[in-house]
């Protein structure tokens, strides 16, 4: 009987700290623009750093993946998407998006990452967040970069969207992360987001 009860009662946590490790019984959703080919500074790479970085943070939290995929991807030349990317920015294109996130309203809690381009975030990155309604969702932002850290994509997405924009942001260097040195990083962000009930 007492080996039940301990059995019915390890169940039962079980279930309780599935359902509130984010507050919430659902599951939280990383959303992610990455580029592979020949990036800066690490040379030609098979995966984006920004991917990699969201598929550690879907292991650590058991969120959903959603990868931003474009009509016309950018080349793997660096040179060449560095240009197309600051034309882009110019003219404030909006690259069109091929897939889309079907279930949003499923999520309470959206993970956004992204790399930074031109100090901005990628302008596909906008056609998301045009095409989809975050409003009350609480959003986790993460990005990858090579020197200018978040560079106020924060208060970007903050004013542009109407969701709740976590301040514990986590930004980490392409290199560092192509580098598998990414890993702990995360982890440690992950657990502040945890203990101090921010997510």
């Amino acid at each position: 009987m007492k080996k039940i009860y301990l059995l019915i009662t390890t169940i039962l946590l079980t279930i309780i700290i599935s359902v509130t490790a984010f507050g919430t019984d659902k599951k939280p959703l990383v959303v992610y623009f990455s580029r592979a080919g020949e990036n800066y500074s690490v040379g030609i790479v098979q995966k984006g750093s920004t991917e990699i970085v969201a598929e550690m943070i879907a292991k650590e939290t058991g969120a959903d993946l959603f990868k931003i995929e474009l009509v016309t991807p950018y080349p793997e030349n660096y040179n060449e998407t560095v240009r197309i990317a600051r034309d882009e920015k110019r003219e404030n294109a909006r690259p069109k998006i091929k897939n889309k996130v079907n279930n949003l309203k499923d999520y309470d809690v959206v993970f956004l990452g992204y790399p930074i381009w031109h100090g901005d975030l990628p302008m596909a990155f906008y056609t998301f967040l045009d095409e989809n309604d975050l409003s009350g969702k609480r959003i986790v932002l993460f990005s990858t970069h090579e020197g200018s850290g978040i560079s106020r994509t924060d208060s970007t997405i903050r004013n542009y969207t109407k969701g709740k924009v976590v301040d514990n942001v986590l930004s980490i260097r392409g290199k560092r992360v192509q580098d598998s040195k990414a890993e702990t990083d995360v982890k440690n962000w992950i657990k502040t987001l945890r203990d101090s009930k921010t997510i």
